[in-house]
């Protein structure tokens, strides 16, 4: 098939639906803003539920090469046009491309906890994120609070940036809850000594096996899981950081000191994703996610024939859930050209 489709986004989205694509004799034009593919893969240690590292998944998707992708790192794409029966890909390099199916795959970013003040994120040294202790495990580095020292005590906080209508998102990111406990677990394997705790509103393990997890969490490993929604954290004179949480199973209040504090942040839309013209009709939810036309049926149409989505674009996915999406695009894509060659 002599038809070009471009990919925007070289995460899992956009690897699996551009090497779908290429395995069924379509030309891809990848495009992605970084310079290695991966997307926020490259940044995790191991994944739920069964702790396989994901530098292993990411070089199975990263060596699906084909003489029919051809990838262009450190290339922005800035705007998305219209043109006849084709579209036209502008790039920050000013270079358009040609394409006659634009696949968008521009994943997710992290919610960025220092908008949520009352927990301390870039105030306290001993508040970090999620995404901050994953780049730690990955590292190999020890787990130390600011001043060199083994924590004793970690706290874990739930749903930062996520169900809170104080900053303005709804959503549920779906996989926070998997994930911290997960890194609950890898933490009382490198520290058996450390209380871990868990501050959560509900759990929500949702996918195969998460349940198992959250069970071996609390039985294995005696991780403690207190329901109830932080509002405040502040700093103790020895850099430890004094928590402050209504247990809403009891009714109480409670206060605690730890060592360190971990917030798990959520998936927020992307600022990646290109301006498109006027005369694409594009919608966004509720949530500032792209929409597709229908999320049951269609959920990789965008409502204009020839433009696709792809993975996280569209609302918080897993990787499992992702690379069946994209692959769910590929198909669509194909679909598209085919009946326009007709």
């Amino acid at each position: 098939m002599s038809k070009l489709v471009a990919v925007i986004g070289a995460g899992p989205a956009g690897l699996e639906c551009a090497s779908a694509l290429a395995k069924m004799g379509i030309s891809v034009k990848l495009f992605d803003r970084d310079t290695n593919t991966g997307g926020h893969l490259q940044s995790w240690n191991e994944l739920f539920p069964d702790r396989r590292k994901s530098s292993d998944v990411l070089q199975l998707l990263q060596s699906n090469s084909s003489r029919l992708i051809e990838v262009n790192a450190n290339s922005k794409v800035n705007r998305i046009e219209k043109s006849d029966k084709s579209f036209q890909i502008h790039t920050q390099e000013n270079n358009p491309a040609h394409v006659d199916a634009v696949v968008i795959a521009t994943g997710f970013d992290l919610f960025d906890a220092r908008r949520k003040e009352e927990y301390g994120y870039g105030i306290y040294e001993n508040v970090i994120t999620s995404a901050d202790l994953e780049k730690i495990f990955k590292s190999h580095e020890s787990i130390k609070t600011n001043d060199g020292k083994v924590p004793k005590r970690i706290g874990f906080v739930h749903c930062v940036g996520s169900r809170d209508e104080k900053v303005g998102n709804l959503h549920c990111s779906k996989v926070c809850c998997v994930t911290a406990v997960k890194q609950a677990i890898e933490i009382r394997e490198q520290l058996p000594d450390t209380e871990v705790f868990c501050f959560y509103m509900d759990l929500r393990m949702y996918g195969r096996h998460f349940e198992e997890l959250y069970k071996e969490a609390q039985e294995k490993w005696n991780v403690s899981f207190i329901r109830g929604r932080l509002s405040e954290a502040a700093e103790n004179q020895d850099g430890s950081i004094v928590v402050k949480v209504e247990d809403t199973l009891t009714g109480r209040p409670l206060k605690m000191n730890v060592d360190l504090l971990v917030l798990m942040a959520g998936m927020i839309p992307s600022v990646s994703i290109p301006a498109i013209g006027s005369e694409i009709p594009v919608a966004y939810g509720d949530d500032g996610f792209l929409k597709a036309v229908d999320e049951h049926v269609s959920a990789n149409l965008s409502g204009m024939p020839g433009i696709f989505y792809a993975g996280t674009c569209t609302g918080p996915k897993s990787i499992s859930e992702t690379l069946a999406d994209a692959r769910s695009a590929a198909l669509e894509v194909a679909d598209f050209l085919a009946e326009t060659s007709s």
